[in-house]
C-alpha cells in the first residue's frame, strides 16, 4: 500500500505532529509512505527529524508580497501544493487539513476539529475540504458527531496516538534547567490565539497570582498560518492592565519540549475548539496535573484524568487545586490514559480503514 499523507506546514502544530507520527507508524507497519507539505519561509525540512522509512516531499513556498492577505495566502498555498502533487503513484491520498484537501480534491480527510471562519477564502476552503473528500476520519467521537449533525457525513473515529514514553521519561538535567530558568510555572502549549482561549487564561493567571504569587504563566508554541496580530495586541494590552508578565517562549525545540512539560507544576488547556488535545495528553504522560476547558470533546478524551473549567474564575480555581497536587490517583490515571493511546494502534486502525475503502 502506497500512502500519501499531506499537511500544510513543516512547523510544530498539532496537525503536523499528528501527520509525522502517523506516517512513521504506518511505515513501521509495512506501508510505503510519503509526506507532502509546503516549505514556508524557506523551510527545507520539518521541525524534527523524520524516520528515514518515510519519504518527504517539501514543496517550496516563497514569501508573498508584504500586503498579502490571509485569504490570498490560503489560495496561493492551495495552488502551489496542487501544482506539485501527483496522485497517480498512491493507493491512498490522505489530507490532514483544509489546505491540503483543497489541493488534492478527492481524498481521505482527517477532520481534527471544525472551525467557523469569517475570511471568505478560508470559509470556502473549509467547506470544500469537508464535502469533496470521499472518506472521513475524526480523532474523537464528539467531532464525528458534529460532522454528522452539520453536514450529514459519517466519519471513522480513530483517536490520536501519543509519544507517551518521551514525556514520561524526559532528560532530568534538561528538566532541572527549565526549573532553574522559570521557577514554579503553569504551562500552556499552542501560542496566543483565539482558539486557544488565551485571553481567558490570562485572566485566570491574574486571579491565580493572588493565591500563588510566585507562579508564572509560560506559553510555548505559536507557529500558525493565520494572522493573529490584532488578538495578540489585545492580549498584551490586557496583560499590562492586569499587571502580569507571562513568559512567551514561542516555538520550543523538539528535544527540549518533554522536559519543559515535565517541569511544569500544572498544564492549562483552555481551548474553545479542539478535536482531541494532543498537547494536553502529552502533559498527562509527563505526570503533570491538567486543567482543560469544559467541552464535550475534552470530557470524552480526558474523563477523570483532568480538571474542567468553563470560565476564567473556574480556571483559576482549578489551577489552584492542581498546583497543590493533592490527587495522586488522578495523576496515575492520566499517565495510564496517555500510555493507552499508541501510534501503533492508530496506524493499525488507519490501515484497516484504508483497506475497507476498496
Amino acid at each position: 500500500m502506497r500512502i500519501a499523507l499531506l499537511s500544510y506546514s513543516t512547523k510544530p502544530r498539532g496537525g503536523v505532529v499528528h501527520t509525522l507520527a502517523l506516517a512513521e507508524a504506518l511505515a513501521a507497519a509495512g506501508a510505503d509512505v510519503t509526506v507532502w507539505t509546503l516549505g514556508r519561509g524557506g523551510d527545507r525540512a520539518f521541525f524534527r527529524d523524520v524516520h528515514p522509512s518515510v519519504a518527504q516531499r517539501i514543496v517550496p513556498f516563497p514569501e508573498g508580497p508584504p500586503d498579502e492577505t490571509v485569504g490570498e495566502r490560503v489560495l496561493r498555498s492551495i495552488a502551489t501544493l496542487r501544482e506539485a502533487f501527483d496522485p497517480r503513484p498512491y493507493t491512498v491520498v490522505h489530507a490532514q487539513d483544509c489546505i491540503s484537501a483543497n489541493a488534492v480534491g478527492r481524498c481521505v480527510r482527517t477532520v481534527h476539529h471544525l472551525d467557523h471562519f469569517t475570511t471568505p477564502e478560508l470559509a470556502a476552503c473549509h467547506e470544500r475540504a469537508l464535502t469533496e473528500p470521499h472518506a472521513h476520519i475524526c480523532v474523537s467521537r464528539a467531532v464525528a458527531d458534529e460532522l454528522a449533525a452539520g453536514w450529514g457525513l459519517t466519519a471513522e473515529v480513530i483517536p490520536n496516538g501519543v509519544a507517551s514514553e518521551r514525556f514520561a521519561d524526559p532528560d532530568p538535567a534538561a528538566r532541572e534547567r527549565w526549573r532553574a530558568r522559570l521557577g514554579r510555572y503553569v504551562l500552556t502549549v499552542g501560542g496566543i490565539e483565539p482558539r486557544k482561549g488565551s485571553l481567558d487564561l490570562l485572566e485566570a493567571h491574574a486571579l491565580l497570582r493572588a493565591r500563588h504569587p510566585g507562579t508564572r504563566l509560560v506559553i510555548a508554541g505559536g507557529e500558525t498560518l493565520f494572522d493573529y496580530r490584532d488578538y495578540r495586541a489585545r492580549w498584551e494590552a490586557r496583560a499590562a492592565e492586569l499587571g502580569v508578565d507571562p513568559v512567551v517562549l514561542g516555538p520550543v525545540a523538539e528535544d527540549e519540549l518533554p522536559a519543559l512539560v515535565a517541569a511544569a507544576d500544572a498544564f492549562a488547556f483552555p481551548s474553545v475548539k479542539e478535536g482531541f488535545g494532543l498537547a494536553a495528553m502529552e502533559a498527562l504522560a509527563a505526570g503533570v496535573p491538567l486543567v482543560v476547558r469544559e467541552l464535550p470533546v475534552l470530557r470524552e478524551v480526558f474523563g477523570h484524568a483532568a480538571r474542567f473549567a468553563a470560565t476564567p474564575d473556574d480556571l483559576a480555581a482549578a489551577l489552584a487545586l492542581a498546583l497543590r497536587d493533592d490527587d495522586p490517583e488522578r495523576r496515575a490515571a492520566g499517565r495510564e490514559l496517555a500510555a493507552r493511546h499508541t501510534w501503533e494502534e492508530a496506524a493499525r486502525r488507519h490501515l484497516a480503514f484504508y483497506r475497507s475503502l476498496g
